[in-house]
């Protein structure tokens, strides 16, 4: 299952001030393994920005709160500044009012929504020179709730047939799954796609907005669910194997769920 976002394990919450900012941070303490010679292996404290703004910081369960402190001090500006970062692309994460001047995503690129009204013209949607235009026959009180259906309509046709196009071209590096695999389109809120016990696929029609590339890291790792079904080493394994740079791709997937799930 490809998730838009996750997180695991006991935690703690912090700041520090940043300028005249106060940033709260996540401890996550994790066990240390132990080494082939039973002498513990040294795990780093490690630092992430979600695209949500959260700041996460991954220790070792026995780590210095002190030592916790002075690393993320460290990687201070670092975390300003990823955070202004994402907090820019919320700004444009708004309820859509699917009027015309609305900013719409698909295959990674930007669009501009524009509605126009035509007496003669059946109510259509295409893409022409930048823009997403929608064409109805007369504007009335159901205006907003045409457009809407007929612009997710839009999306899951272009969605059916892409994500066909994507997966059969992706299926020779899949040597392990036998025959094409069904799939559905199905809107979801939290995932970007699943697989089923029997190995069909589910992927959200609002993945046709992103880049081909992140719709085929979607696609790869529910394939590589076939043979794998949970979250395993080998999992990733496997995957890294058919996608060695899937964690840059996943990151620039997530850092855009937001929009990209926005309707």
């Amino acid at each position: 299952m490809t998730s838009v976002n996750s997180k695991e394990g006991n935690k703690e919450e912090y700041a520090f001030i940043y300028g005249d900012e106060a940033v709260s941070y996540e401890v996550v303490r994790k066990s240390v393994p132990q080494g082939s010679s039973h002498q513990k292996v040294k795990r780093k404290i490690t630092i992430k920005v979600h695209p949500n703004c959260e700041v996460v910081v991954t220790s070792p369960e026995d780590a210095n709160r002190e030592d916790i402190h002075q690393a993320v001090m460290k990687r201070a500006k670092w975390i300003y500044d990823a955070l202004k970062e994402f907090r820019g692309h919320l700004e444009y994460v708004q309820a859509k009012h699917y009027v015309s001047g609305e900013m719409q995503f698909y295959l990674g690129r930007r669009y501009v929504l524009k509605i126009v009204e035509d007496a003669d013209a059946l109510p259509t949607v295409k893409m022409t020179r930048g823009k997403l235009l929608v064409t109805l026959t007369r504007f009335n009180d159901d205006k907003t709730a045409m457009v809407r259906a007929l612009v997710c309509n839009w999306y899951k046709v272009r969605a059916e047939r892409i994500f066909h196009e994507r997966l059969s071209e992706l299926l020779p590096q899949a040597t392990w799954v036998d025959g094409l695999p069904s799939f559905r389109v199905l809107p979801m809120t939290k995932q970007w796609g699943s697989c089923s016990a029997k190995g069909n696929l589910m992927l959200n029609p609002h993945l046709i907005k992103a880049p081909k590339e992140c719709i085929d890291y979607v696609i790869l790792h529910e394939l590589c669910h076939i043979a794998e079904h949970n979250h395993s080493d080998k999992f990733w394994r496997l995957l890294t194997s058919v996608m060695p740079n899937w964690k840059e791709v996943k990151n620039r997937l997530d850092g855009m769920a937001e929009l990209y799930l926005n309707e």
